[in-house]
């Protein structure tokens, strides 16, 4: 007979409560504190009770955790060097919405072969934070999954709703109850209306289904998170990083109440997915600092240890290190060029 459930399921395997993966992999008071501090300066600089802007910088996504890690190493002493005008967080990506198919990231397919080891995705992440926020280096990362942050959330600063999935309820309700920051992208097609929508969705308070840190389901109801911003990141009709989208961005959110403050994707369509073209994008921000537009409190940087991508290839083995599998990023020598360039455009 013919099945009347689950039909086109394979298999059910049972997972690891986030409150065994937290007691693996504990977070320790000292961490808890400084995470504390780092997500009170994010909401800070956008508030603009800080002058600094919010530099979002790293891999497009993590497939490597030893040349994560490296990376953030370097990263650290930057963070250090310019943290009197610049709040450096490190992009750590785990999972990768795809457009059709594809590597879906770190989390989901650890081992890059389709087979789907979450449990441990979930350790190597959980593992990967906790090294990074240990250097004193915050983390940023896409929330895309709705279960996921109750594994790894208490040790993210910022975090970014996607442009696919900016429109989506499921994850207007999740921001509402997320403990960090969160910037909503514009949707694919260039429109604001949809990161506006949900930036406005998430500031109210809402109930929906989800899991608590003993892997029950709950009905969960929120506060409502205030801290919601734009992240303009470009779209099909080409670039919005240049000044008249700007004042536009702003105009819209001084009409629906919101904070007229943003943050720039200087890759996707903002630069037309050449990865090379950050560095103009990045150009146009100071410029406009420079001359006093400090809406713009904040940008995006895909950043590698080497520059480029690769494809992922059968052996393993043969991957190059550092260099991403997913967008091109630039390299971290061409990183370090640009935000130097930036503090110095800051002091002025």
């Amino acid at each position: 007979m013919e099945k009347l459930n689950n039909a086109n399921i394979r298999s059910i395997v049972p997972l690891i409560t986030p409150d065994d993966l937290k007691e693996e992999y504990p977070i320790s008071e000292a961490l808890t504190k400084q995470i504390l501090t780092h997500r009170n300066e994010v909401r800070n600089i956008l508030e603009k009770k800080d002058d600094r802007m919010l530099a979002i910088v790293g891999p497009c996504s993590i497939h490597d955790t030893v040349a994560a890690l490296d990376y953030a190493q370097r990263l650290a002493e930057l963070r250090e060097r310019y943290k009197d005008r610049l709040c450096i967080i490190m992009r750590v990506y785990f999972e990768k919405p795809r457009t059709a198919l594809g590597w879906r990231g770190l989390i989901l397919d650890p081992d890059m072969d389709d087979s789907y080891k979450l449990e441990k995705g979930l350790r190597q992440a959980r593992k990967l934070l906790l090294e990074i926020n240990n250097l004193g280096l915050p983390t940023g990362s896409e929330i895309l999954d709705p279960i996921v942050p109750q594994y790894i959330s208490d040790l993210i600063s910022w975090a970014a709703i996607g442009a696919r999935t900016t429109e989506s309820q499921t994850h207007r309700e999740l921001t509402s109850g997320l403990s960090m920051p969160v910037g909503f992208k514009n949707g694919t097609d260039g429109s604001m209306d949809v990161a506006i929508n949900g930036i406005h969705s998430a500031h109210h308070p809402h109930s929906f289904i989800g899991i608590d840190g003993k892997g029950q389901t709950c009905v969960l109801s929120t506060e409502g998170n205030k801290t919601g911003h734009p992240i303009l990141r470009g779209g099909k009709r080409g670039p919005n990083y240049y000044e008249e989208i700007i004042e536009d961005t702003e105009e819209l959110l001084i009409k629906e109440g919101l904070l007229p403050v943003v943050m720039i994707d200087c890759s996707h369509e903002n630069s037309g997915k050449k990865y090379f073209r950050q560095e103009r994008v990045m150009n146009s921000i100071m410029d406009q600092r420079s001359k006093g537009r400090d809406s713009i409190v904040g940008f995006m940087l895909e950043s590698n240890i080497h520059e480029g991508k690769q494809c992922i290839p059968e052996d393993k083995s043969q991957l190059s290190y550092g260099v991403s599998i997913t967008d091109a990023c630039i390299s971290f020598e061409t990183t370090a060029k640009i935000l130097d360039s930036a503090y110095k455009v800051l002091d002025k």
